[in-house]
């Protein structure tokens, strides 16, 4: 059964990109493996749900495949409707030869008789690991690749370098070939790419040393990737072409899976980061200064007299940067701390201020 994407991310058909990339952060980080009651199967399927969607191209070729392969039985939108098709030449044994490419192009992209589907080389995954201030502020971080890469020697041709191409003898330079089946509705024509060729129609006269003419080679690389101001934990960022590579088609691409380190005394709040501050009875009453550790340094915070307990100070402009530039607030919840034991002068001295009313 065809999986719907839309269903998985709980969003509508026709939803904008903000709202997938939305649906998926919170998913994302409800199922990531890494929380307690995380669910690495459900956080998988939720990464291919939006690597697809989040990809105009991608999207567009499953709109139109995924209609078409659950309503192939009917005239529904993509669908082919066999209502009123003339099966009268099947009886007894009687067919004729037609190619399935003419019927179901248009759904796989194709269109044209004989045109193969263009093959694209498989997506990776890498995680990147950055601290709780690497997320907040963006980051440079080097990300090491195994893939399989386009030969550097021949430029993926497979040739040697100053020799040239030929023809490809099995499919005679056409790239895909074309093979006959009987089924019950008569010989049926399909088209696949030339496994010889991989598509490209032509091979090389002298194969390239590097890569043994396959035009592809076994690559380790460390990319310097740059991490933008605030990517959340969970979130996945796409490098396009910077998968795997096949020979004669498009290369898959690279996501980022974001892995963010706790911070000891700040958490994040959307654009805010918000922490928590401990001080004493008294300067709760009478009013003190204290210095409060930010992501920014230490910053001085005047604690006003006669705090109550749950107040918030609002350092503004000290938060999680927008993709705008301009930066939320940092805020600082005031938590009185009582003292669990009292001197006998200190209870006299309170004894005379509840006598006071205080």
């Amino acid at each position: 059964m065809a999986k719907d994407y839309y269903n998985i991310l709980g969003v509508q058909k026709g939803a904008s990109k903000d709202e997938i990339k939305k649906a998926f952060h919170k998913l994302a980080h409800q199922y990531h493996p890494d929380k307690q009651h995380g669910d690495e199967a459900k956080f998988k399927e939720v990464n291919e749900a939006y690597q697809v969607l989040s990809d105009d191209q991608k999207r567009a070729q499953y709109d139109n495949f995924g209609s078409s392969f659950q309503q192939s039985g009917g005239a529904g939108p993509g669908g082919f409707d066999f209502n009123g098709f003339d099966f009268s030449n099947f009886q007894n044994g009687q067919g004729f030869d037609f190619d399935l490419g003419d019927i179901f192009g248009d759904f796989f992209g194709g269109g044209k008789r004989g045109r193969a589907r263009t093959e694209r080389g498989r997506d990776l995954q890498v995680e990147v690991k950055l601290t709780f201030k690497e997320a907040i502020f963006g980051a440079e971080k080097p990300v090491t690749v195994k893939r399989t890469a386009t030969c550097k020697t021949c430029s993926g041709s497979g040739a040697k370098p100053g020799t040239n191409l030929k023809t490809c003898s099995k499919c005679n330079g056409h790239g895909t070939i074309r093979d006959m089946q009987r089924t019950i509705f008569g010989s049926v024509a399909t088209t696949r790419t030339c496994d010889v060729c991989s598509g490209a129609g032509k091979i090389p006269e002298h194969p390239c040393a590097t890569c043994k003419g396959t035009g592809l080679t076994k690559d380790t690389s460390t990319l310097n990737v740059v991490i933008p101001p605030g990517v959340q934990h969970g979130e996945m960022l796409r490098l396009g072409n910077m998968g795997e590579a096949v020979r004669g088609g498009e290369t898959g691409d690279l996501y980022l899976q974001i892995t963010v380190e706790p911070h000891k005394t700040i958490i994040r709040d959307g654009n805010r980061l918000v922490t928590t501050l401990d001080i004493k009875l008294t300067d709760a009453l009478l009013g003190a200064q204290y210095a409060v550790e930010t992501l920014d340094g230490s910053i001085p915070v005047t604690i006003p007299a006669g705090t109550k307990i749950g107040s918030i100070v609002t350092l503004k402009n000290h938060g999680v940067p927008s993709p705008q530039g301009k930066r939320g607030d940092f805020l600082i919840k005031l938590n009185i701390k009582l003292p669990e034991k009292i001197s006998s002068k200190a209870k006299a001295i309170i004894e005379t201020l509840k006598e006071e009313g205080i």
